[in-house]
């Protein structure tokens, strides 16, 4: 939707360049309408995906074992579900413009934050993971080389946290400006500092031996992700170099006066953590305890290994006549979620304005601030609650 090809084929459509009040269409800047051209078809495309799954995330409701009928629906007919799916997408590219957008941007927001904090869990699972299963390595071979290899991987993490604080505060900082940046990362380095430290604290190693540096040191570098993002979308030219001031009169600009790039660097590297997070929950069943259980109902079994691929005479075995391994509606709303979050990411996390542009705005910034400070609280909330709760079981 954001080539330039299928821009041409878009203008077709009812929303598309609505009437800016004393200015013909045809008078309107190219930039103006085409820069938003793109970007409205991605809110509609991917509204269409939020609400393709959050409809069968208010179907799966209470699904407890496969002898549902519901369950049925959720592992079988495909053809008319990609038939729903096309309908709702062309239905989606109807709906009158008006405050669509706005009211859309919203609701990305917010499910982009939430989703965020879902990578992070996602990420702390994979280094708690890695960690254990290379310190059972080294016991099992003896070796001091998975040692090595686990502080190799923390030390270049810290090394490239430490470089990304560096970048951020030559890049997105100016001596005597840019005072929300400096501190944005001034206060996010001393909180990751802090979480580092309390990680390997003596009380923290004995309720949880295989807490250490290299799950710290993942979500240091995360955090700094986040901050760089945040910072990427400051509506100030003098605090973010992505943001580009238009003198040649040629395009009519808003107060904010800027045009931008759209697929700059943190949207990439955006793009990508989606992909590996998407894989890893995708070709990856979790034995963390905490993370399996936040994909398994209140009622349903532990997932025993053997049965997970256990199959008969060439046909899938159905492990979930007694209670299902996880639980389908939540894992559609981690998919409405996924599919607000793509949308944020790929606009750059810009709003339509009254000016008919894409504008960076501090709503983004802020969201992506607030969402690093939650998700360094939710990891340090793992290192503190088995001293907090001695009586709940943590392994």
């Amino acid at each position: 939707m954001l080539s330039p090809g299928v821009e041409s084929q878009l203008y077709k459509l009812p929303w598309v360049c609505a009437d800016v009040p004393g200015t013909p269409v045809v008078l309107q800047s190219h930039i103006d309408c085409g820069s938003l051209l793109g970007h409205r078809a991605v809110y509609r495309m991917c509204f269409a995906t939020a609400a393709f799954f959050f409809l069968f995330t208010l179907l799966m409701v209470c699904v407890r074992s496969s002898q549902d009928p519901r369950a049925a629906i959720q592992n079988g007919f495909w053809f008319f579900k990609f038939l729903v799916f096309v309908g709702i997408t062309v239905g989606a590219f109807y709906i009158p413009d008006g405050s669509f957008a706005n009211i859309w941007f919203y609701f990305g927001v917010v499910g982009s934050f939430l989703f965020i904090l879902i990578q992070l869990v996602l990420l702390i699972d994979f280094a708690h993971s890695w960690n254990q299963r290379w310190l059972g390595k080294a016991e099992e071979c003896d070796s001091r080389a998975w040692y090595a290899g686990l502080f190799f991987f923390t030390l270049l993490f810290y090394s490239l946290s430490i470089a990304a604080v560096t970048l951020l505060f030559i890049y997105y900082t100016q001596p005597s400006a840019c005072y929300e940046g400096k501190a944005f990362i001034g206060l996010n380095l001393t909180l990751c500092v802090c979480v580092s430290i309390i990680a390997v604290l003596p009380k923290i190693q004995e309720a949880q031996p295989n807490s250490g540096l290299l799950q710290a040191s993942a979500v240091t570098l995360y955090t700094m992700f986040v901050t760089w993002s945040a910072l990427s979308n400051v509506p100030d030219q003098k605090c973010n170099p992505h943001l580009t001031s238009i003198g040649n009169g040629t395009v009519q600009i808003g107060a904010e006066g800027y045009a931008t790039q759209w697929w700059d660097a943190p949207s990439i590297v955006g793009l990508i953590i989606f992909i590996l997070c998407t894989f890893f929950i995708s070709l990856r069943s979790s034995n963390h305890q905490q993370v399996n259980s936040l994909l398994r109902t209140e009622e349903s079994p532990p997932i025993l290994e053997a049965t997970q691929q256990q199959q008969v005479k060439g046909r899938a075995f159905d492990n979930e006549q007694d209670g299902v391994t996880y639980s389908y509606s939540f894992f559609h709303f981690c998919l409405v979620l996924a599919s607000l979050h793509i949308m944020m990411t790929l606009t750059n996390w810009y709003r339509p304005n009254e000016t008919q542009k894409m504008i960076s705005t501090w709503t983004a910034v802020w969201v992506k601030i607030c969402a690093s400070w939650a998700g360094l609280l939710l990891y340090l909330w793992t290192l503190v609650a088995p001293l907090l709760l001695p009586n709940r079981d943590f392994n």
